[in-house]
């Protein structure tokens, strides 16, 4: 076999691949097994039908075309490897030549990973948020705990804000009640802003018992969009009672006995998000200054796939699981289909450039992934999941995407070093000295997003 690399552009090659007749021998004596397997003919036992009769009633065209069919892979493998290049995706093949008994010659165009020169790195510069927790945060963290141990207690009275209500709704569009407009023993919290606009102002100052109607757009349903008038029937007021903010509390909602041991608990917990956050903030950051430092060519069939595939998992997946259509998300967002493509590519490029640049300091660097952080890896992405680790392990297996999760590993650990080879500072002008174990998670997570076939 010889094969022949012509460079389209700096994306795109076409092989030119001519194979001796004597090297399809075993394709052609597999296909002749094959028909013979299919065929029953008068006078030959099943598998026994010879050659030359095979020839003569199906015709040697059809076994030429089906030893092709099986050696082409192989044939377009080999020259893969002679031309030490990285294809991406499938080949486009053209059989040019097939002479009976002396030569197959084909070509196959396919994309390419292109060549890249990473820069200097250790020159990028990036500032992250300051971690700074104050009193206000943690009184705000303690005060969200305590919400979730408060009591109730009906009362009769008029209801006010804070207070939870049962209500019965009624709604009605053009004087007619709505199929999927009757709603009942719903309990609202009056302030809270999570039911229909005007319910606050209508049901403030009602006892049990009472009713009041009010306008409101409706935000779902079979009318979405539409006004109606509707009606609230409120059938009992309870008042929400916070616990006291004392040493009792804190052992009632924590493993501490004072307060002070609660909020100082907070004060940390509070500060190791930040910490995480500001690692997050530095990785997507140096990763924006990475990525123009380096000129990256963009395969069009491979950026046209992955606009296509990141569009059907938005549509088919997210949107569908929401009962939303493309049409009714872009209303919600505010965009038009024009604008909401150029991001879509947008971002699709990101992705692609995120993966080249990566793959590629992997190389220089000679990055490796041990099992214990493909583990780790694993078991991160299982949380994320909402799979046991057994069963995403077992899916990851059974779907052949083990190098896949190695490839994520591994660019993580890239950006990762380039992060540690850059100076990050905070808004303060201070240094930040990343903790190794957010630094990295970080990375994963940053990488991942940059990448993601877009699901959201």
């Amino acid at each position: 076999m010889k094969s022949a690399v012509e460079t389209l552009n700096p994306t795109r090659v076409r092989l030119t691949v001519e194979v001796p007749f004597e090297e399809l021998k075993p394709s052609l004596d597999a296909a002749y097994k094959k028909i013979n397997q299919q065929v029953s003919l008068p006078g030959f036992r099943k598998g026994k039908v010879p050659a030359r009769v095979i020839d003569q009633r199906f015709g040697r065209g059809a076994v030429l075309e089906e030893a092709v069919n099986d050696a082409l892979p192989k044939f377009y493998t080999e020259a893969v490897n002679e031309g030490e290049l990285n294809p991406l995706g499938q080949p486009e093949v053209d059989i040019t030549e097939l002479k009976d008994g002396e030569l197959l010659t084909f070509t196959a165009e396919v994309d390419v990973r292109p060549a890249l020169e990473i820069p200097d790195y250790s020159g990028i510069e990036v500032t992250v948020d300051a971690v700074e927790v104050t009193d206000e945060d943690v009184e705000k963290s303690v005060e969200q705990l305590r919400e979730r141990f408060a009591t109730t207690t009906p009362v009769e009275r008029a209801a006010a804000e804070g207070d939870i209500v049962t209500v019965d709704l009624e709604a009605k569009v053009d004087g007619e009640v709505l199929e999927d407009g009757v709603a009942k023993g719903v309990d609202y919290t009056i302030g809270s802003g999570q039911l229909l606009d005007g319910i606050d102002e209508a049901v403030t100052g009602l006892a049990a018992g009472g009713t009041a109607t009010f306008t409101s757009e409706l935000k779902g349903g079979s009318a979405e969009g539409k006004e109606a008038e509707v009606k609230v029937d409120v059938t009992a007021v309870k008042s929400r009672e916070l616990p006291a903010l004392d040493d009792e509390f804190a052992q009632l909602a924590s493993e501490f006995d004072t307060l002070e041991e609660l909020r100082a608990d907070s004060r940390e917990r509070l500060a190791r998000m930040k910490k995480f956050d500001q690692a997050t903030q530095a990785q997507e950051k140096v990763l924006e200054e990475l990525l123009k430092l380096v000129e990256v060519p963009m395969p069009e069939k491979l950026l046209e796939d992955e606009i296509n595939t990141r569009k059907h998992n938005l549509e088919h997946h997210q949107l569908g699981q929401m009962g939303l259509t493309l049409e009714k998300y872009l209303e919600l967002q505010g965009k038009s289909a024009e604008e909401f493509d150029a991001e879509l590519k947008e971002q699709a490029e990101k992705g692609i450039r995120t993966q080249f640049v990566l793959d590629e300091i992997v190389n220089k660097e000679k990055l490796s992934v041990g099992q214990d952080e493909l583990t780790e890896h694993l078991m991160r992405r299982a949380q994320t999941s909402g799979m046991s680790p057994d069963q995403f392990a077992q899916a990851v297996v059974e779907q052949g995407q083990v190098p896949m999760l190695v490839g994520e590993v591994a660019r993580g650990k890239a950006l990762a070093t380039v992060v540690e080879a850059a100076t990050v500072k905070d808004s303060n002008g201070e240094v930040v000295n990343l903790d190794e174990e957010d630094e990295t998670e970080a990375a994963a997570e940053t990488v991942e997003a940059a990448e993601e076939t877009k699901e959201a």
